[in-house]
């Protein structure tokens, strides 16, 4: 994460949390052009439309205040979706058995891209049980990016819980 996505985080996330979220990723498109704040409801319930915008205008106007993009950018704020990115360390545990994918910064046992269930998080480190059926064994501070891979079975939970209020994640 660079220094401007971590002020934009800094500045944002007390407003996200008052409002009842989580903050669950900042991110800019490549050319710049494109703040992207990814959150879902600390309860759990699912996300829609109003929430978005409702946070979309609280945000807008706490980045107007704190102007910490030189030039002009158009804001996104979604929700994570189906298949996810993993970027809290809870994410790593609360999708433990699903299929996941994971790239590092520096090769791991050789090798930067990782495709396996997802077995958790322990001690700092990403486990994962890979197609081979043997195990990756990848430090937290070594992943650049991860998300779960869309499944039935990944499907299947998303549709459960969006069919009952509560925590879900």
């Amino acid at each position: 994460m660079t220094d401007l996505l971590r002020r934009i985080e800094e500045i944002v996330a007390p407003t996200v949390v008052g409002m009842g979220y989580e903050l669950v990723r900042v991110a800019m498109s490549r050319g710049g052009g494109t703040l992207q704040i990814m959150i879902e409801p600390a309860d759990g319930r699912p996300m829609d439309v109003e929430d978005c915008a409702t946070l979309s205008r609280a945000l807008s106007a706490v980045l107007d205040v704190e102007d910490p993009i030189s030039g002009a950018y158009t804001l996104e704020v979604s929700s994570p979706g189906i298949d996810r990115p993993l970027t809290r360390e809870k994410d790593y545990k609360r999708w433990a058995g699903h299929l996941a994918r994971v790239e590092t910064t520096l090769p791991i046992d050789g090798r930067r891209r990782f495709k396996g269930t997802l077995l958790g998080l322990e001690d700092g480190t990403v486990k994962l049980k890979l197609d081979d059926g043997k195990e990756a064994h990848v430090p937290l501070s070594a992943v650049s990016r991860a998300k779960l891979e869309l499944t039935d079975a990944l499907i299947d939970e998303h549709s459960r819980t969006q069919d009952k209020p509560g925590p879900a994640n």
